[in-house]
């Protein structure tokens, strides 16, 4: 079959659906997906909604008689966060469960195909409704969707408000939503606001972009959420808000299809974890019962000859804290790695699960295991297991951390922070161009020169850079911080 020119009769033959065992990608991943088991009066418009929220969809193939369906998204990064997303939460159209995988073809090419007026007609429509394009931190400006009725602001009301609600739980709120056991509800629609104007970051307004904004005078600095200080159990989700820092979405299934709240941006999917609590509309925090769910992942298809379990307890600490990490004795392109908790895993796991690292396509699933076992004394283990749950390099051990917010996916362009004053532009480039990494700008901040970004090549560089030389000695008691940035120079 040949992969870059599909035709009519490729995609009828249902040759995509004979590779597919089970409910997980297998394919290496492309811009083209393959739906499975959609409801036959399904229509275009319900099956282009379920890529609406990861970017644009560029093209819709329709086999109704065969229940399948192929969606180009404009990008693989796109459709891989897409993938990411669904693998662990399947979703529905019309209340029916739709399985989707990568498709081992690049392109869709329907110029010559009949029965192709209704899709086009529908991604026309959805074209038109993109052009006004809803900005969300950490999503590209051209990729939102704004449905009619819809504003980027969204006005909330607290009923039966018996706690305090600090703005870090409404930073995370879900309409309909007990923020506390039974109490403090939330009501949550659309303003006729269409911006915010926020100046000052204190309790009473914040700009999770711009960590920069002063507090305002007379205003307390904020402080750590006091949710925790209720021990309540039924307090709503966790820190790991999302790569732009906003609050996980929950798909419930629908009568008319889309499992995704409309208009979230792809940064708002990354996190994902449902539970069996979040259905009846509780959910915990670290400290409160933690999220159920297994914290141990599955990481396959790993370069034998480069990785380390340092390695992995680095890339994976973006996302959580690693606790324990064990690379296969007899089979050492798979690992496992035991993060603090699920909601860790889970964020993790969404966002590197793709990605390329040492020239392999990086593969991570929730493990069966439910803990990663030290060897016992004087079993053979050559290194391969490593305890890292007191580790001093933990990002998230502090409640309330600026960390929380800085939760981003992969990128080409990294954030470096806690550099001294003597260290210059091209030392820093030296130290990247001597690890491998083709530097294709660098830029101080310029209000606090101990930070700077750095854009490298490609994301592998970047992921690779990352685990070499985050806490890097930089001298004058110095460690280099490295994380992903959402920023381009």
């Amino acid at each position: 079959m040949n992969n870059s020119t599909p035709s009519a009769g490729v995609y009828a033959n249902g040759n995509d659906n004979k590779k597919f065992k089970g409910d997980r990608p297998l394919c290496s991943p492309s811009r083209v997906l393959h739906l499975r088991k959609i409801p036959s009066d399904v229509t275009e418009a319900e099956v282009i909604s379920l890529g609406l929220p990861f970017g644009k969809v560029t093209n819709l193939l329709m086999l109704k008689g065969k229940s399948q369906a192929f969606l180009e998204m404009a990008s693989e990064e796109a459709a891989v966060t897409m993938v990411n997303y669904y693998t662990p939460v399947t979703p529905h159209l019309r209340s029916q469960p739709v399985f989707i995988q990568y498709s081992n073809h690049r392109e869709l090419k329907t110029d010559n195909l009949p029965n192709q007026a209704r899709a086009q007609a529908a991604l026309q429509a959805v074209s038109t409704v993109q052009s006004g394009s809803l900005a969300l931190p950490g999503a590209p400006t051209n990729e939102g969707t704004i449905l009619p009725g819809q504003s980027p602001v969204l006005r909330i009301i607290i009923e039966n408000l018996f706690y305090p609600v600090t703005l870090e739980v409404l930073h995370q709120a879900l309409d309909g939503q007990n923020i506390y056991n039974a109490c403090c509800t939330l009501r949550i629609d659309f303003s006729k606001l269409t911006s915010l104007n926020v100046k000052y970051n204190n309790d009473k307004s914040r700009d999770f972009t711009r960590l920069d904004l002063p507090t305002g005078d007379g205003q307390p600095s904020l402080e750590p959420p006091m949710a925790a200080a209720f021990g309540a159990p039924g307090i709503i989700s966790s820190p790991y808000a999302g790569a732009a820092g906003f609050a996980p979405a929950i798909g419930f299934p629908q009568a008319t299809g889309l499992s995704v709240p409309a208009g979230l941006g792809p940064g708002a999917l990354g996190p994902l974890a449902i539970t069996s609590s979040a259905v009846t509309g509780r959910m915990a925090i670290p400290g409160a019962g933690g999220m159920p769910g297994n914290s141990v992942l599955l990481v396959t298809n790993l370069n034998p000859d480069l990785i380390t379990p340092h390695g992995l307890f680095i890339l994976f600490g973006v996302y959580g804290d690693v606790h324990r990490v064990k690379i296969m004795f007899n089979k050492k392109e798979n690992a496992l790695v035991q993060m603090a908790d699920a909601n860790q895993a889970q964020l993790a796991m969404n966002h590197l699960s793709g990605q390329r690292l040492y020239g392999k396509v990086l593969r991570a699933t929730l493990s069966k295991h439910q803990a990663v076992q030290l060897p016992r004394e004087g079993q053979e283990d050559q290194g391969l297991t490593k305890d890292f749950s007191n580790s001093p390099l933990h990002r998230f051990k502090k409640p309330g951390s600026k960390n929380f917010q800085n939760i981003f996916p992969p990128s080409a362009t990294l954030h470096l922070s806690n550099i001294p004053p003597s260290v210059t532009v091209d030392d820093l480039k030296n130290l990247f161009t001597e690890a491998g990494c083709s530097v294709k700008a660098f830029k101080f901040f310029q209000k606090d020169r101990k930070m700077a970004l750095i854009q490298l090549g490609s994301v592998e560089e970047a992921i690779q850079a990352l685990i070499e030389l985050h806490n890097h000695d930089l001298g004058e008691n110095h460690h280099l911080r490295v994380s992903f940035s959402k920023s381009t120079i």
